[in-house]
């Protein structure tokens, strides 16, 4: 399950709210715990496709993102899902614990709350990063400027880590990244995490949040900052310890892996966390239900797969879009859910199921540093996979986290632009270019309206580069920083950008 990622869309959760008397009474539940604490009702936004909301802040926010992860699980285990674990990021692991009944839906949503206003009265100034290299490298990178609090926070995938630290201090290591040549982006969170300088909070959150009853749960839950399932342990020492720690979701998704599980369903809205399983083991199956234009059918054609081949059957591996190996498809538009008859690790992550048929896991995205805006946004860090049967395949559910993962590329240095000839079609062309040698494709494929996340599978971190290179090949330094053209980026897009600026900066 996704840990702290962007708010999700208005009306994301009506056809769900709809078809699941499981979804309306948890939705309720979660209304019902936010008005005791004086927050708005969470449901009305994400069920009524209302994009507004009287009084928004982080705890709606976290609220939200809770919101959709459970209501996806409810969904999962509706249409006949059986999870081998469920694994959340970051706090996303909140949300683990109560679709695995560990503690009660209120409970997690008050404790959430609290979580949150702990970190909001630190008030620290800190600040997430996303680099595009493995942790080994990013931690060496904290290491050198050696100050207590500037820590690797994250591990997501082969090529992406996070790093946590004080404000300044974070952004010495973008520039020392940037002069290296790695990619990094900033993640826009409400409370940088996964550091020492949160002990502070974590000491407040364990004296001030009201403990509350938990038990054994349905379903395991793997936790990735303690590398292990969560057994008898109290929900609140959990979170606080989570503030602190660093979270290993790179290690969580291969041990799923090599327990059996070989899908992975991610219970947000973007796919975050499943980038990193595609980025960690090339060829697994992910899937995310709320990606697909048909949520329901996505999962139930997964669960009928499952149960017509008896065991586990992964698809043939189609070419990654992202360069970063081969990527399995489940439906057309984009990834599905978990299984029935099979163990499957639920980014929440499911537990195994008897039987004839093959392991299947899904893991639930927790908070991740992470993704990025409205298509997948990246987001700081959250869940993980977990698989119980040592048999036949097993199917994850990945959460929300953290940024996507990049891998740094080489591209030719371009003369610089003559103020002739940057009309519309010859900035196109070099764009093409450009962004061809980047991603290994041939520039006549990229199509000038293909979303370049949504599309292409270009993640947040490689358009970072890549803009970088568009403003020194173009001379157009504040091209780096146009975030709209990260969020919903198209060719087009960008060649106009260009030529509007170039005019511009010719007319001054």
């Amino acid at each position: 399950m996704p840990g702290t990622v962007a708010a999700p869309r208005g009306g994301i959760l009506c056809d769900l709210h709809n078809r699941y008397e499981t979804v309306r009474e948890t939705l309720s539940r979660i209304d019902k715990a936010a008005r005791e604490m004086g927050l708005p009702n969470i449901s009305t936004r994400l069920v009524e496709q209302n994009e507004t909301s009287d009084r928004r802040g982080p705890e709606v926010q976290y609220l939200e993102i809770f919101a959709v992860s459970i209501a996806t699980h409810h969904m999962l285990i509706a249409e006949g899902v059986k999870p081998v674990a469920i694994v959340g990021q970051s706090i996303g692991e909140l949300w683990a614990l109560a679709a695995a009944g560990h503690l009660s839906v209120e409970d997690a949503a008050r404790l959430a709350v609290a979580r949150s206003q702990v970190l909001t009265q630190q008030g620290w100034g800190g600040k997430m990063l996303a680099v595009g290299v493995d942790g080994r490298r990013a931690e060496s990178l904290a290491e050198l400027i050696n100050h207590p609090h500037l820590v690797l926070a994250c591990e997501n995938a082969p090529r992406q880590s996070v790093i946590s630290g004080p404000e300044a201090l974070i952004e010495h290591v973008e520039r020392v990244a940037d002069a290296l040549g790695w990619p990094s982006l900033q993640l826009d969170v409400p409370h940088p995490t996964h550091t020492p300088a949160m002990a502070q909070a974590a000491r407040a959150l364990r004296e001030t949040a009201p403990r509350v009853p938990y038990g054994a749960g349905r379903w395991r839950v793997r936790s990735p900052w303690m590398g292990r399932d969560v057994g008898d342990d109290d929900p609140v020492d959990l979170v606080a310890g989570a503030l602190t720690a660093r979270v290993r979701m790179l290690h969580t998704i291969r041990e799923l892996h090599a327990a059996g599980a070989d899908a992975f369903v991610e219970c947000g809205e973007w796919p975050v966390v499943t980038k990193f399983v595609e980025a960690s083991i090339p060829g697994v199956q992910c899937v995310v239900p709320l990606s697909e234009s048909d949520p329901v059918e996505a999962v139930r054609a997964l669960v009928a797969d499952s149960t017509d081949v008896g065991t586990f059957r992964s698809r043939l591996a189609a070419p990654s879009r992202n360069g970063d190996g081969p990527v399995v498809r489940v439906s057309e538009p984009a990834p599905a859910g978990a299984v029935a008859t099979l163990p499957v690790a639920d980014l929440l992550t499911r537990t195994a199921v008897p039987a004839p048929a093959a392991p299947v896991s899904y893991v639930a995205p927790v908070s991740a540093p992470a993704p990025a805006a409205p298509a997948p946004p990246a987001a700081p860090v959250t869940v993980a996979p977990v698989a119980v049967a040592p048999a036949p395949p097993a199917v994850v559910a990945a959460p929300a986290a953290v940024a996507p993962t990049v891998a740094p590329a080489a591209v030719a240095p371009a003369a610089s632009p003559s103020p002739a000839g940057l009309d519309y079609d010859t900035v196109l062309t070099e764009l093409r270019t450009l962004y061809g040698d980047f991603l290994g494709y041939p520039p006549d494929l990229l199509g000038e309206d293909d979303g370049l996340e949504a599309d292409l599978g270009v993640e947040s971190l490689k358009q970072v580069a890549l803009l970088g290179r568009v403003s020194d090949r173009f001379d157009l330094p504040d091209l780096r920083s146009d975030s709209s053209l990260l969020t919903a980026g198209t060719l087009r897009r960008i060649a106009e950008t260009v030529v509007r600026a170039r005019a511009e900066a010719a007319g001054r």
